[in-house]
């Protein structure tokens, strides 16, 4: 079952805002987030819910093509989810690792450039330098890539009776934050657990974020529980529409994934949810709402910044 599905007609964006060379930004002036893009009315989000296989090339010949799909139906920003192109586990990591760019990301370029869109590359097993990181390439609408961002936070849990799992014995967590702007808003990126840290999502907020993509693979312990109310938490605290990215679920593989990809808005309304099976899932983006909801309730200027801060550390 897929809620909320959204089938808006497109509208053009104006000119694009001139990009920085590292995908990063400065902070915004408060009154900043008033008038952001107030123009726009809409623009399309497309999250694919991808059937993850043990066979790498289907992987990517499906995620191909349910990337044309969503391009056919007029999304200008695609995410897939995390861990696309591999099994979901310590012991996949290593065999399925690429470097960036490589075979997977290749692929993504050549995708993004046909179709013209802004392409989140979900995440893949990334090898540098001896290391695995978990992490997702962002390309542009010319198949150039735009960011890369490594999950910052790693998933390491002990649920009783329920799950255990420790990312950290073959990954390394990544050190940066990474946004990217398109014509429609600038974008903040996390993967899955770094969803928990309200820190990032602030900090994305402060640099002037208004969509925070997170691709993701919450379990059949915490995604009942929190996968939800995450995301409506993020979007609600920072008035910032979220997007969550799931692989379809697989009840036979060694990590059973919650499934339920996410559109959430700035009010903290799911303005699009899917069920547990293969899908696009689309829903427009309002940013003439975001913007009343940030002006009719101005939490950023009436933040006490003279007792308290949320800051990023300099490298």
């Amino acid at each position: 079952m897929v809620r909320g599905l959204v089938n808006l007609p497109h509208v053009a964006p104006p000119h694009p805002p001139p990009p920085t060379p590292s995908g990063e930004c400065s902070l915004l002036d408060k009154t900043d987030f008033l008038h952001l893009d107030i123009e726009l009315s809409a623009f399309r989000l497309a999250l694919i819910q991808l059937q993850v296989s043990s066979i790498k090339s289907d992987n990517l010949t499906r995620a191909c093509g349910l990337i044309r799909e969503a391009a056919t139906q007029g999304a200008k920003i695609v995410s897939l989810p995390e861990c696309f192109n591999s099994p979901y586990g310590t012991k996949y990591f290593p065999e399925y690792a690429e470097k960036i760019p490589g075979e997977s990301t290749q692929k993504l370029s050549e995708v993004a450039k046909e179709c013209g869109i802004y392409l989140i590359g979900g995440s893949i097993p990334e090898e540098d330098a001896g290391k695995l990181y978990n992490t997702c390439a962002v390309f542009g609408p010319d198949g150039t890539l735009l960011v890369k961002y490594r999950k910052l936070h790693l998933f390491d849990i002990d649920v009783p009776g329920k799950i255990t799992f420790q990312e950290s014995k073959t990954l390394s967590p990544g050190d940066s934050f990474s946004t990217f702007d398109t014509p429609y808003c600038r974008v903040g990126l996390g993967i899955c657990y770094d969803l928990r840290f309200a820190e990032l999502a602030q900090i994305y907020a402060q640099r002037g974020c208004q969509l925070l993509v997170y691709p993701g693979a919450f379990n059949m312990t915490t995604g009942p529980a929190h996968w939800e109310l995450l995301q409506r938490g993020r979007a609600v605290d920072n008035q910032v529409y979220v997007a969550t990215a799931s692989p379809a679920r697989d009840d036979q593989a060694s990590y059973v994934a919650w499934g339920h990809s996410t559109i959430v808005s700035p009010w903290g309304d799911v303005l699009a949810e899917a069920g547990t099976e293969e899908t696009v899932l689309c829903s427009d983006i309002d940013l003439k709402k975001l913007a009343e909801i940030r002006q009719q309730i101005p939490i950023f200027s009436q933040k006490r910044s003279d007792l308290y801060a949320v800051e990023a550390k300099k490298p």
